[in-house]
């Protein structure tokens, strides 16, 4: 929202979309624990613990808990941001529990790939929520995250590898194997740097931004590099941590580049 907003947006309009989009996020994953209450199960405490899969919860009311939040979400952008918001809001939750979960996650190694455009929707989310509409500056930040995920989320996949060949679900290391999977991390890795710095040679941001996510990316490369060549569950937990405060830091500077 500060990105679209080129400086500091409404803290009512911030408070009212983070809220919205937070229920639609709710209300996917109370859904996704409905779908894949079978393989929690089996995928390690990581999941097992889940109130579906645990049997705290029975599925029918995590199911009605999931809809009513996913509709709240829905009714609440559209009566007090905008329906662009609200329909971009139901288009990440219907992509990732019906697209992503209930389809490519059991069926492709590529499933965080593809599955991975509905963790990049919440950027348009706040875009059109301060602006009203999508440009390319929108779709910039979709990008970003688009290609963040598959580093990242591989990285995870690398150290509870296990618990995915237990459950018979085709995560990229389960499929083929650890030395691929670290050589897709690094692929995308140089994809997504290269992606981050391109905004700001055409004027999107200027050279704050340019220094920071320079330097950011840099270290991203260095630590996918480490992995690559020494494939230990140190350097793939090194390399996941790092990618979350990566993308945070990103924004950040993305957020601030318009005021400094």
């Amino acid at each position: 929202m500060f990105v679209g907003e080129r400086g500091v947006p409404s803290l009512v309009l911030v408070a009212v979309t983070a809220l919205g989009l937070g229920l639609a996020c709710g209300g996917a994953s109370a859904l996704n624990h409905v779908l894949d209450a079978d393989i929690d199960k089996l995928t390690g405490k990581r999941t097992r613990s889940r109130p579906v899969a645990a049997g705290r919860v029975p599925a029918p009311y995590a199911l009605e808990f999931g809809l009513a939040l996913s509709a709240l979400s829905f009714v609440l952008l559209a009566g007090f941001v905008n329906v662009l918001t609200a329909a971009l809001a139901l288009l990440g939750n219907l992509f990732y529990v019906f697209v992503y979960t209930r389809w490519l996650k059991r069926s492709t190694p590529q499933n965080i790939v593809i599955g991975g455009a509905a963790g990049a929707i919440p950027p348009l989310v706040g875009w059109s929520a301060a602006t009203g509409n999508l440009t390319v500056p929108a779709l910039v930040l979709f990008g970003v995250v688009f290609l963040w995920t598959p580093p990242h989320f591989w990285a995870l996949a690398l150290l509870i590898r296990r618990d995915y060949e237990a459950a018979g679900v085709p995560m990229l290391p389960v499929v083929h194997g650890e030395r691929e999977t670290a050589r897709q991390i690094v692929l995308y890795t140089v994809a997504l740097v290269a992606f981050t710095l391109a905004p700001a040679f055409w004027g999107m941001f200027g050279l704050f931004y340019l220094v920071v996510a320079a330097a950011l990316g840099a270290i991203f490369f260095s630590l996918a590099w480490r992995l690559r060549r020494e494939r230990t569950p140190r350097r793939a937990r090194i390399l996941f941590h790092y990618s979350l405060a990566y993308l945070a830091l990103l924004f950040v500077a993305m957020a601030l580049d318009p005021i400094l």
